[in-house]
């Protein structure tokens, strides 16, 4: 046995000379010209050894002012995707202004709600217009991974300020949570400028939202839980807007999603 060990050993050995971990290496530097310094893909492995990104720009320097010196000199390690590499982060701001979508997504946060950094760089891929934190201004920021400074973030300190800044820019506000009477979303037309809201973590959404919501829509579950992360579920709710206007595919009004649930009690919310 002891012999055999040894000569697994060996092989393995033998096999990691022939294919070095390329991935444990610093980037390897471009020809002159190249452009950016050659990188492996980026995937999570890669991200959590902080080895997302790209190195110093290799050959003369590409011209624009959407550069930013200082990361065409020392790489650019960012969580952002390959189109904005180097760039400043106020001329990604400004590029991605042009191209944002108009709907909205408010969060309540009354109790200092760990989803909400999901919630926002969640929107930051949807192309939300902007995310907006009702209740306490200060919001975990952990899971936005620095989302946050490339998507627009509005405090409002209570639901009528929410409402009123809606109002004044003719936008419906729309709740998300499993309740009593709430209407598919599977089966609602989404409106292309809206506001979706979501509540607390736990709780779902508070009464005061209900109650100022032209409608509360419902996310269909089929197992056991009685609800679903609120992270889950705003992404859920954004990539259905995404689907209608994006890529055309508006509801058909069909009640089948309705009528599979109808026989189930309805949870008492979506998000906990």
């Amino acid at each position: 046995m002891g012999a055999a060990r040894v000569l697994r050993g060996v092989r393995k050995l033998e096999r990691m000379n022939e294919h070095p971990a390329h991935s444990l290496l610093p980037p390897t530097a471009a020809g002159p010209g190249d452009g950016p310094a050659s990188r492996a893909p980026d995937n999570g492995e890669d991200e959590a050894r902080g080895e997302v990104g790209v190195g110093p720009w290799a050959g003369p320097w590409p011209e624009g002012d959407h550069y930013d010196p200082e990361l065409l000199a020392q790489g650019d390690r960012r969580n952002v995707v390959d189109r904005y590499r180097y760039w400043r982060r106020e001329a990604i701001v400004a590029d991605l202004d042009t191209r944002r979508h108009p709907f909205h997504v408010a969060v309540e946060n009354w109790s200092h709600d760990f989803n909400i950094g999901s919630v926002v760089r969640t929107a930051n891929a949807f192309g939300c217009a902007a995310v907006h934190i009702v209740g306490r201004r200060r919001w975990n920021k952990r899971g936005a991974m620095v989302t946050d400074r490339y998507q627009h973030v509005h405090h409002h300190p209570d639901t009528e300020a929410l409402v009123a800044w809606a109002s004044e820019r003719g936008l419906p506000l729309l709740g998300v949570d499993n309740l009593p009477g709430a209407v598919p979303l599977e089966t609602y037309p989404l409106p292309r400028e809206a506001v979706l809201v979501f509540g607390q973590e736990g709780p779902g959404l508070s009464e005061e939202a209900r109650r100022v919501c032209r409608a509360v829509l419902s996310i269909a579950q089929f197992g056991s839980t009685r609800s679903i992360n609120a992270g889950a579920a705003a992404a859920i709710a954004m990539h259905a807007w995404v689907r209608a206007h994006v890529f055309d595919q508006p509801v058909s009004g069909s009640s089948s999603v309705a009528e599979a649930t109808s026989g189930a009690p309805a949870p008492t919310t979506a998000l906990s």
